[in-house]
């Protein structure tokens, strides 16, 4: 006698606003306030707090424009040495109450409640879950909770900041239908324009959408979001997640093309990148220099290298990378270094005697940066002649 599949439970977590979140852990005073994560100048906003959202910033919006939108706004990264700590915190708090979940990203986590209807609830697991984690770290986390993990994922969207969702089996299309058709995951700004010049704006509207209709529009991504809008979605966990790459970039005030100061920046990418390899516990096969000229010309190149997590071995292959990259006397807006290849640390022991000292050594360097300030300990090659760091 076979017996029926068990009702399928994802619950999504996301960590809200989440290297937000970690920079008001470390400066109280910034609660309640308009905080941007970034760089001030010529960047980016990487995210930003619910105070900031009001005024009509969002990711990826260009630093320059969330401040004219809102001149007082606080902009910061001071912690960004930390977003990997608490990451691995909160993941390590899941490991120990889940037996299968997927870490999506840095903030964001799918875990299979299957099954566990039949002892705790799935509803009351996945909110005592999201309460552990934020008595624990202090960081503020929403869940949802539903039947596909897509579903879940825009339950959870729909609970932030700091909420719980729970779209019950046969209760999907009384969730999405009145949703607005950018609410689907993977529907960008162009899709939506396409879609609501065709008269669809809701996701009720794409369901009673004929399926050839559809995909005339939009081709066979059509046949996945009318699926989506039926409430129809995979409950598939991927748990051999895995960082593929560590890098930093430095977007520069203004352009430069003067190769002792790129240089040192080079060299101050390579330590920071070597030492969030390291707080991984991970070791670098390959790396990769990246250079945008002030004209937006980006040029890169890679070279892999026996395995490391030495700031010397990395920061010398990657100041060669750059000086066979470089066009001398062009003025450079941005420089990166990126770490990938990665392994773990303990699937590469063939280290000689010496090596393995002088990464114990940069580690005990990294945990005095992390007790006293990351400038702590800082290379003389980051230090300019006045004596003064890259960031004074």
């Amino acid at each position: 006698m076979n017996l029926p599949a068990p009702q399928p439970y994802i619950a999504h977590f996301d960590l809200d606003s989440f290297f937000v979140s970690v920079e008001l852990i470390n400066n109280p005073s910034l609660k309640g306030k308009p905080v941007l994560v970034g760089s001030i100048e010529r960047g980016v906003v990487a995210t930003c707090s619910y105070e900031a959202r009001k005024f009509g910033i969002h990711s990826a919006m260009p630093m320059k424009r969330a401040l004219q939108l809102c001149p007082s706004a606080i902009v910061t990264n001071a912690s960004r040495h930390q977003y990997g700590k608490y990451s691995r915190w909160v993941t390590e708090l899941i490991a120990e109450k889940v037996p299968l979940f997927e870490k999506a990203s840095i903030d964001e986590f799918y875990v299979d409640l299957t099954g566990m209807d039949r002892f705790f609830g799935a509803s009351t697991f996945a909110q005592d879950l999201r309460k552990h984690i934020t008595a624990q770290t202090g960081l503020p986390i929403s869940c949802g909770l539903a039947a596909a993990r897509f579903i879940a994922k825009m339950a959870t969207n729909q609970a932030k900041p700091n909420g719980f969702l729970q779209i019950k089996p046969g209760q999907e299309k009384e969730f999405l239908w009145p949703l607005s058709i950018d609410k689907i995951n993977g529907v960008g700004e162009q899709t939506a324009q396409l879609l609501k010049s065709k008269g669809l704006y809701t996701i009720e509207d794409i369901a009673r959408t004929p399926l050839p209709v559809l995909t005339s529009y939009v081709g066979k991504w059509g046949e996945s979001l009318w699926e989506k809008s039926q409430g129809i979605g995979s409950a598939e966990i991927y748990t051999e997640w895995e960082q593929k790459s560590v890098s930093h970039e430095q977007t520069f005030d203004h352009d430069h093309s003067d190769l002792r100061f790129l240089l040192q920046q080079i060299v101050s990418l390579c330590v920071e990148t070597a030492a969030d390899v390291r707080s991984e516990e991970k070791l670098a096969g390959c790396i990769t220099v990246k250079i945008k000229y002030s004209n937006f010309e980006v040029v890169s190149r890679q070279e892999t290298i026996d395995y490391t997590a030495l700031d010397d071995v990395i920061t010398a292959k990657a100041k060669l990378l750059f000086q066979q990259l470089y066009q001398p006397g062009r003025p450079v807006r941005l420089l990166g270094v990126r770490c990938s290849h990665l392994v773990p640390i303990n699937l590469q022991m063939s280290l000689f005697e010496k090596t393995a000292e002088k990464l114990q050594l940069y580690q005990t360097m990294d945990e005095i940066n992390e007790r006293f300030g990351k400038d702590a300990l800082t290379k003389a090659a980051i230090v300019s002649p006045s004596g003064r760091n890259k960031e004074e």
